[in-house]
């Protein structure tokens, strides 16, 4: 029999062979959570001998991993800005980008707190969920027009308790929402990938995550133009719109701000120094 760090080390050499990246953590982390261990018990048994039954634990979540399905994924569960998400193939995975988003929004509302706020395409959750979690007196409306991602996100929402402030609706963008509602808040990571930029990501992305969160027309700009063009009849006066996007794509991004009358344009970078958030207010 093995014990449990030649499973470790033979688990490592597999994924490794299959071309996934930091195999020995992967394969600490998959041995860990078959066995309901965390990595620093999995650390204290190392020479003990696993059953036949614990083998059979570890070898479908190791041959998952070995097809390149996302570690999330097959976890179940994500850490994201304060809240754990439970995370499927219905959503995409939470990004680290997005959670610096929400550090760069923590900081702009350091003596108020946004009312009202929208997240429109709320996948899992994650955004709607932190905020809540954050500012204690906001009321959040996710919006997602997949009814599989809305469902994961009603799930989250129960999970946590918020269901009494964040609100799951089903609308592609704006369409559902409220003709008379305002927000003081409207963030969004709508998908802004080319097709061709989705085919160049890792096997994890253009193989497992659902392509409608990543692809968009227009290189990238249609969803993105959509939210501009109708965001000015639910803001309410000062308020905000905080997007996620492309890191070639500021430029073209204000232009169609300036055009469509918004007066205020801002532009702030991600953690490895792209492009990647904008601030735009009328």
């Amino acid at each position: 029999m093995l014990t449990v760090l030649e499973v470790i080390k033979k688990t490592t050499e597999f994924l490794a062979s299959k071309g996934v990246e930091t195999p020995r953590l992967n394969a600490e982390t998959l041995v860990g959570h078959a066995l309901s261990l965390t990595r620093m018990k999995l650390y204290l048994q190392f020479e003990r001998t696993l059953t036949e039954g614990e083998l059979e634990l570890i070898r479908p979540l190791v041959r998952r991993r070995s097809q390149r399905e996302p570690l999330q994924y097959i976890l179940g569960h994500v850490e994201f800005s304060s809240v754990t998400l439970i995370v499927d193939k219905r959503a995409l995975i939470p990004r680290p980008e997005t959670e610096y988003l929400l550090e760069l929004i923590k900081e702009k509302y350091l003596s108020q707190t946004p009312s009202m706020i929208l997240d429109l395409g709320t996948g899992t959750g994650a955004i709607a969920l932190a905020l809540a979690k954050h500012f204690l007196s906001s009321h959040v409306t996710a919006v997602d027009t997949s009814h599989e991602a809305l469902a994961l996100a009603s799930e989250n929402i129960q999970a946590l308790g918020l269901s009494e402030r964040v609100t799951p609706l089903l609308s592609n963008w704006f369409d559902a929402v409220p003709k008379t509602q305002r927000f003081d808040l409207i963030i969004s990571n709508p998908p802004y990938l080319t097709s061709e930029e989705v085919e160049k990501t890792m096997s994890e992305v253009n193989k497992h995550e659902p392509h409608s969160a990543l692809i968009a027309s227009e290189d990238g700009l249609s969803d993105i133009k959509i939210i501009l063009t109708q965001a000015p009849y639910f803001l309410s006066s000062g308020g905000l719109i905080a997007l996620e996007t492309g890191e070639s794509q500021h430029h073209a991004i204000q232009a169609l701000a300036t055009q469509l009358g918004y007066a205020h344009f801002s532009s702030s970078k991600d953690l490895v120094g792209k492009d990647r958030f904008v601030f735009i207010s009328m």
